[in-house]
């Protein structure tokens, strides 16, 4: 069969198998996908083409455990504007979601993932600027003396987890970029800026850049202390009860459940 042979060549999805159109396959290792299932696979994930039917078939499985998680999921605190991070902190998970209500959650269907799960987590405040232009009597762009710059930040957070199907999660705290201008001469002169701003910038200065760089930072150590207490209160669990001595009847006990001497019944 030549190329276009192959080309036009019906195809069937390996797991709703239904009949793939012409610009609808999603290819696999070893076998084809509609773009409808395609849709379900994790957004964090990004190896589809090197998965094989059987691994795809587990995300799926497992994708759909997930709509049960995001259905109980409790939001007891959230950051960001655009992407948000939702924490439920009374079952230990967070998410990442673009939806404000419970139908596009649904919908949706984002990763829930365990807080004792996060291997990392981190901000990125990311700098960009280019040089501005005016125009001269004759309509032409020319540079302004001193120069002057416009800055664009936005601020990323990093999040590394562990997860069978990715490993990072990432996103903006900001709905649109932060926008800065360096200073006119004029009011770099009364703010006592003069030839420390004109071609540089003091991001601290914007209360938008504060804003964002504040609560990335928050982000990072609450997701971080609230890891680390999951993680040192799993690990008490784990260790085997000690034995004391009973100050009611002197024997060597391993205190129950409710603090009490296996033997007198004594709260210890």
């Amino acid at each position: 069969m030549g190329f276009f042979g192959k080309l036009f060549e019906k195809k069937e999805c390996a797991f709703c198998g239904g009949e793939i159109g012409l610009l609808g396959n999603r290819k696999l290792e070893d076998g084809n996908m509609c773009k409808t299932c395609a849709k379900k696979l994790s957004v964090w994930f990004d190896d589809r083409r090197h998965s094989t039917v059987e691994q795809i078939g587990k995300q799926l499985a497992y994708r759909e455990e997930n709509r049960a998680k995001v259905a109980s999921f409790r939001t007891t605190r959230s950051f960001g504007e655009y992407k948000k991070l939702l924490l439920d902190e009374d079952a230990g998970t967070f998410m990442i979601t673009l939806s404000d209500t419970a139908d596009e959650m649904a919908e949706e269907n984002p990763d829930v993932i365990a807080i004792s799960d996060i291997t990392s987590c981190t901000l990125d405040i990311d700098e960009s600027h280019r040089e501005l232009m005016q125009r001269d009597k004759e309509g032409k762009s020319i540079p302004y003396v001193p120069a002057r710059y416009e800055y664009t930040y936005n601020f990323e957070i990093n999040i590394g987890v562990n997860n069978p199907y990715f490993n990072d999660m990432s996103f903006h705290l900001n709905r649109s970029s932060i926008e800065i201008v360096t200073q006119q001469p004029q009011l770099a002169k009364k703010l006592g800026m003069i030839g420390k701003v004109l071609s540089s910038i003091e991001p601290e200065t914007s209360v938008e850049y504060r804003h964002y760089k504040t609560m990335g930072e928050e982000l990072c150590d609450t997701l971080l202390k609230l890891r680390d207490g999951v993680r040192e209160k799993k690990a008490a669990e784990a260790e085997p009860p000690k034995k004391v001595v009973c100050p009611y009847c002197n024997a060597t006990t391993t205190p129950d459940a409710s603090g009490c001497c296996e033997f007198c019944g004594g709260t210890i």
